[in-house]
């Protein structure tokens, strides 16, 4: 198997291509890693939190399980992850700090800023319409799946993995209320580009306090036929990964400033 840089795949030549093909970054297994750590600061995975199966980040990074584990490796070596064995086992999120963080979050960022940048605006433009249409277009059948997927994000509580699952089923739901494939296979893949292919927006008791209400409101919007104020909401709550990576950014090129210092 010949491994390409871990990304989103590309669509073919052209703007597409630009957004959502393969980062080229470093070595694989290190990539792979460094990203790991970096969706760990972000809150795509948090403290106690296991990973996903190793099959399951291959599938949605793009390579080869070795290479999962080998990151998995360096995660055990640094103390991000404990890797418990048995029927029950795995790799368990046991810190978001460690030995040179800023510095592998700012090479996972920095790199493909522009780009993801230009996701984010077309996430400001896409998610709204989304809404806005899922408004006028929701059938009775859509209803009672958005009422489902809220429900289980309501109910999903400190279940990082089930909070995670539900919140990408509501927004999927809402994308499938608009009756237009392309429109759901696009909001799918602007949130793996904004979630480093792991598809799991980051978050924070904070941001799912925030989240509770705003997906509240936005499914009450888009159940009522309220485009307007479903655009609205969409376009605030989707801001909040934008923002969380932009400050994630910040801080890390504050922190890798100095041992990059008197290189030219």
């Amino acid at each position: 198997m010949t491994e390409h840089q871990p990304g989103l795949q590309g669509t073919g030549d052209g703007l597409m291509d630009q957004l959502f093909g393969p980062l080229n970054l470093q070595s694989v297994g290190e990539v792979i890693a460094e990203r790991l750590v970096t969706a760990i600061a972000m809150g795509v995975f948090v403290r106690g939190q296991r990973l996903p199966p190793e099959r399951e980040l291959a599938a949605s990074l793009g390579v080869s399980r070795t290479t999962v584990r080998e990151a998995i490796s360096r995660l055990s070596a640094t103390g991000y992850v404990e890797v418990r064995r048995g029927r029950h086992g795995g790799a368990v999120v046991t810190s978001d700090a460690g030995p040179e963080a800023d510095t592998m979050i700012h090479r996972t960022l920095a790199p493909g800023w522009e780009r993801l940048d230009r996701v984010f605006d077309l996430r400001a433009l896409i998610e709204p319409l989304i809404a806005r249409t899922a408004a006028t277009r929701r059938t009775a059948d859509a209803v009672r799946r958005i009422e489902a997927a809220l429900e289980a994000y309501r109910t999903a509580g400190d279940d990082r993995s089930a909070s995670g699952r539900a919140d990408g089923e509501l927004h999927r739901a809402i994308a499938e209320a608009t009756q237009n494939p392309y429109l759901v296979d696009l909001s799918d893949r602007i949130r793996q580009a904004v979630s480093l292919g792991f598809r799991t927006e980051p978050s924070s008791p904070a941001i799912r306090r925030q989240a509770v209400g705003e997906h509240g409101q936005l499914a009450a919007a888009v159940i009522a036929g309220d485009a307007v104020r479903a655009a609205m909401i969409a376009g605030r709550h989707f801001a909040i990964t934008e923002e969380r990576l932009r400050a994630l950014l910040a801080r890390s090129s504050e922190g890798s400033a100095l041992p990059e210092a008197g290189h030219e």
